[in-house]
């Protein structure tokens, strides 16, 4: 679609700013149409088609939510689930602009704009209706995701709006989804960039280890405190803190993470001193957002806290568009690595990628395309060159074999690694054991 051929809604109460905003696009588009009542929207939406609404979030009318903005979003999205909306904020109405987004807002403009950045997003949001694909070229640049699909671009675009902010952020999504990039992509792209990015795997600290690699502590506050230490937060001060698996964590450590972000200090282990910490907070878990709600396994509060805004990386499986893309880029990577190829890939080859489910994402089809350049013959890969984990393979054989303690014990761990998707830590907490024993028991089974 061409800017020149497109036409834009503009919703606000504020004469001056009507005409600010139809000053300043009338040179790039078609036709604007201001409108100060935001109870015509529903007439003038349902009449004719806009490419674009721009639409205040305040409104000094009958509706008297503090969140007006949210509201007419929805009813703009209820008329027309495909368009695009930009809203006007001021400064301190950020958070609510923030959430905007996950209502189905593109974009968000702040109070006082600058004129070339509304041009910009305005371009941008038309433009990318006839060229999809314009975000996650620069995100492929930048964050290291690789991706084309639809699926993709929708994270690229979120990760795109969100970096700038200092909101709290949740990523959901499986096992080998990219979790890890996509906190990475936040802080490149955040203006904490240039300081530190701390990652912890909190689901793998035991409750002894918790708040001393968190919060730090003290020489002589336990018996190997032999010096002061400090911890992940403290570390992170003025960057950003990155908790994965936030879901396999205690209620009480949850109480205790609680605590430290609503006051924005830690106490190390072993003192009585309060030390301020700046952070921009990401957590990442492999559950899903109705799961992790569960008030008895975790607290309502504190997901409150920890999402401001949730991305959701999606399975490989639901953007196969993308594996080819995928593929050609690894091959890349390990032929450069192990100093093998030019390889070229049959079709065969492709064929065989695509057929498969790859329950580990994308971090399974790293390791696939990573052992067929190891054990290619020529630079022809062909679909006997590839071979796929057989977890899965050994689960439905182990369901037929015999009753012996060893085997069903064998069965049991397998079945459980399975359905939690092959994180260890809810497989250790689900068998009552712990990660150290589980990691024994594979061993023993060679698993």
């Amino acid at each position: 679609m061409q800017l020149k051929q497109s036409s834009i809604l503009i919703i606000d109460d504020d004469q001056d700013v009507l005409t600010a905003l139809r000053l300043l696009l009338k040179p790039f588009v078609s036709e604007i149409v201001v409108e100060k009542h935001p109870s015509q929207l529903v007439s003038i939406l349902s009449s004719r088609h806009f490419d674009l609404v721009i639409l205040d979030m305040n409104f000094n009318g009958l509706i008297n939510t503090g969140n007006e903005g949210i509201f007419w979003l929805k009813k703009i999205k209820d008329i027309t689930p495909s368009a695009d909306v930009i809203l006007i904020t001021a400064y301190g109405d950020i958070n609510l602009a923030i959430r905007s987004l996950k209502e189905g807002a593109s974009d968000f403009i702040v109070k006082p704009w600058q004129n070339q950045k509304v041009i910009d997003s305005v371009k941008e949001l038309i433009q990318n209706k006839k060229s999809k694909g314009k975000v996650a070229k620069v995100a492929i640049d930048n964050f290291k995701i690789v991706g084309e699909s639809e699926e993709i671009n929708s994270v690229f675009h979120k990760i795109h709006k969100v970096a700038p902010t200092d909101a709290n952020i949740l990523i959901l999504g499986e096992n080998g989804t990219g979790k890890d990039l996509a906190a990475k992509a936040i802080h490149e792209n955040s203006n904490r960039k240039h300081k530190p990015f701390v990652k912890v795997d909190v689901g793998a600290l035991t409750s002894s280890l918790f708040e001393s690699e968190l919060f730090g502590y003290k020489k002589g506050a336990f018996t190997d405190a032999r010096e002061d230490r400090k911890g992940r937060f403290e570390a992170a001060n003025g960057g950003t803190l990155f908790l994965d698996e936030i879901g396999n964590i205690s209620l009480s450590q949850q109480a205790r993470l609680l605590t430290v972000l609503q006051n924005r200090h830690i106490t190390p282990l072993g003192s009585n001193e309060e030390i301020p910490v700046d952070i921009r907070l990401i957590c990442a878990t492999n559950l899903e957002i109705s799961e992790l709600s569960d008030e008895s396994k975790f607290r309502k509060d504190l997901i409150y806290r920890i999402n401001t805004v949730d991305i959701i990386m999606p399975p490989l499986r639901e953007r196969p568009t993308d594996i080819t893309l995928l593929a050609k880029h690894f091959l890349d990577v390990y032929s450069e690595k192990y100093a093998k190829g030019p390889f070229k890939l049959d079709s065969s080859f492709i064929s065989q990628l695509k057929n498969h489910l790859f329950p580990g994402n994308v971090r399974e089809l790293q390791f696939v395309i990573e052992r067929a350049v190891i054990m290619a013959e020529g630079t022809l890969l062909t679909a006997k060159d590839l071979s796929f984990s057989s977890l899965e393979n050994k689960v439905e054989k182990l369901k037929s074999e015999d009753t012996r303690l060893d085997t069903v014990e064998k069965n049991t761990i397998l079945k459980v690694i399975d359905k939690n998707k092959g994180n260890i830590s809810k497989s250790a907490k689900e068998l009552g054991i712990t990660r150290a024993a589980l990691y024994r028991r594979l061993e023993k089974y060679d698993l």
